[in-house]
């Protein structure tokens, strides 16, 4: 066994441990503890485990993929998600934590937008909860997708469908029995190894090697003929690249497996903290990963490009440029990447579904330890129904990777402007805030069928405007409307 695998069992291993201290530690908890930690996390761990479930390894592979074939124009993308990323602390983190305690101690979104209003309406609750299972669903897919990738490189006599079965056996384990402590603790750790890890290549390139810039300026041809340039600075992009990076911020005001972090915080005061962590963390990865696409072009970029394996420009130059050891630590990166994504996920659909639907619909006098294990429950059946999506044959894994941007669009499109709203807007209504959720998915996804493509603009743009402007207009028109102050707080 060489040390690029020890390394990576290693890792393995210490997830799986976690998941199991937190198991028996916390097993006579009930479904607050489960599924947010019984608001009792630190800024740290709070910060750090936003961010790794935030950078999914679309962060390792897809962005720095898509620069190196695209060029300047994609890097908007991480200018976007850093401004949104600073916005959503300094706007939602603070208020949401607070609010959320104060309607009724809720646990989950759906369930905090539904008591923001004290409605006994189950309605939005529902709506909710059904966006997130299917959206989630096809975000721990392309997780599933992403971890085989990486486990067929590090042992390439492993087929994918073994591959993938084990990182997803490795991922429900840790969810499954320890959950919300659990998934934010081993964010934490894989936060700082996604870090560390994006950190080392564009410092050890600039220390050890001769680029070559004049690279930058050639089109690489592909082998199925697609012709790639770099461009010349990232004001050579095009308006659309410029308005659809900057518009993905705006997925972070309703990205539910995020913001639940900032409702699990200990105590309010500690959001200050926690938010200059997460900001400086997500401007040295993304600033990072853009220098990885950028050394990249020039140092393997007509390599891969020429095979189309262009989304594996970081385990590429991580080969190139370290010992099979510290190699094995890098590649492992991207594996946290994909499970601190998944395991948010997993969990999130699990409390919203037992939380929205199952308790209010089916069993309203439902126990705390019931609740909890009806939630292990649906974390089982997500991850199985992810697999077998994950695992289809011909088209079906990669298109599953191109609706990971799709589902981010519907995300921030639907509960962006309404999460917004019930923290800003007394005069909001729980009309208002489900108008605000269908038309901003809807107009979502009727824009990336019809007009994405000939616009060039990327859809979550359309379906935020749309969301905000029907949620503000039923609720001028709605005679009834909130007048409970929900918290005082300074």
């Amino acid at each position: 066994m060489n040390a690029e695998i020890i390394a990576f069992v290693l890792y393995f291993v210490l997830m799986l441990a976690i998941g199991l201290i937190f198991f028996f530690r916390e097993k006579s908890g009930g479904a607050k503890e489960y599924f947010l930690g019984g608001r009792s996390m630190g800024p740290w761990v709070t910060a750090m485990s936003a961010q790794a479930s935030d950078m999914s390894a679309w962060l390792l592979m897809g962005l720095p993929g898509s620069i190196l074939a695209f060029g300047f124009g994609q890097m908007w993308i991480g200018i976007g998600l850093c401004i949104g990323t600073i916005l959503n602390w300094i706007l939602v983190a603070r208020r949401l934590r607070c609010f959320s305690e104060a309607a009724n101690d809720s646990i989950t979104l759906p369930q905090y937008l539904s008591n923001r209003f004290a409605t006994k309406s189950i309605a939005l609750q529902i709506i909710c909860a059904v966006i997130f299972l299917a959206a989630f669903t096809v975000y721990v897919a392309s997780a599933f997708v992403a971890g085989a990738t990486v486990f067929t490189t590090i042992f390439p006599k492993l087929s994918s469908s073994v591959a993938m079965l084990l990182f997803a056996l490795i991922i429900i384990v840790y969810t499954f029995l320890g959950g919300f402590k659990a998934v934010c603790w081993t964010d934490f750790f894989q936060g700082i190894l996604m870090l560390v890890a994006v950190l080392a290549l564009p410092i050890v390139i600039v220390a050890t090697q001769n680029l070559d810039y004049s690279l930058l300026s050639q089109t690489v041809v592909g082998a199925d003929g697609t012709e790639y340039a770099f461009g010349t600075s990232l004001f050579s992009a095009s308006w659309q690249d410029i308005v659809s990076g900057l518009a993905w911020g705006l997925g972070y005001f309703g990205m539910p497996h995020i913001i639940v972090r900032f409702m699990s915080i200990k105590d309010p005061k500690m959001v200050k903290k926690s938010a200059i962590v997460a900001s400086i963390w997500v401007v040295l990865s993304l600033g990072a990963v853009c220098m990885i696409a950028y050394f990249g072009r020039m140092l393997v970029g007509e390599e891969l490009l020429v095979l189309g394996m262009q989304k594996t420009v970081f385990i590429a130059l991580a080969r190139k440029l370290f010992t099979p050891l510290i190699a094995g630590i890098l590649l492992a990166a991207i594996m946290a990447a994909s499970m601190s994504t998944a395991d948010s996920q997993l969990l999130v659909a699990s409390s919203s579904f037992t939380s929205d639907i199952y308790k209010p619909v089916f069993r309203k006098k439902a126990s705390d330890k019931e609740m909890m294990w009806v939630g292990r429950g649906i974390v089982l059946l997500v991850a199985l129904i992810a697999y077998f999506i994950a695992s289809s044959k011909g088209d079906g894994a990669q298109a599953i990777m191109n609706l990971v941007e799709n589902a981010w669009g519907v995300f921030g499109a639907a509960f962006g402007p309404v999460v917004i709203l019930t923290l800003f807007w007394r005069r909001f209504t729980y009309a208002g805030a489900i108008a605000g959720v269908v038309a901003g998915a809807l107009t979502d996804v009727l824009w990336l069928v019809f007009l994405s493509g000939p616009t060039g603009v990327y859809e979550i743009l359309p379906g935020f405007v749309a969301g905000l402007i029907c949620a503000v207009i039923v609720s001028l028109c709605d005679a009834a409307f909130s007048k409970v102050d929900l918290v005082k707080w300074d």
